[in-house]
């Protein structure tokens, strides 16, 4: 929580990328630590099969995005572009 409290500040703070990422991560963090962390005891609500599927997921596409956020993204995919070029026109 603190990870994703410091992105949710750096995001504020106009550093968007890094705090995105960092959100990200967190996210993914979260979803390694309920893989490798036994027993969780009263937070048991859902399987771990969800809670890392949820979290892997959603941490992999902040993270994608983050790197394909403009101005100069860090990472192109080129098909995206073009489709968003067929929608938006």
């Amino acid at each position: 929580m603190l990870l994703v409290g410091i992105g949710l500040l750096l995001t504020a703070l106009d550093v968007f990328r890094w705090g995105t990422l960092l959100i990200g991560a967190a996210l993914l963090a979260g979803a390694a630590l309920r893989w490798v962390v036994p027993d969780v005891g009263m937070l048991a609500v859902r399987s771990r099969f969800t809670d890392i599927t949820t979290y892997g997921v959603l941490g992999l596409s902040i993270v994608l995005l983050a790197l394909m956020a403009q101005p100069k993204p860090v990472l192109e995919i080129p098909f995206l572009k073009d489709t968003l070029h067929f929608t938006v026109s």
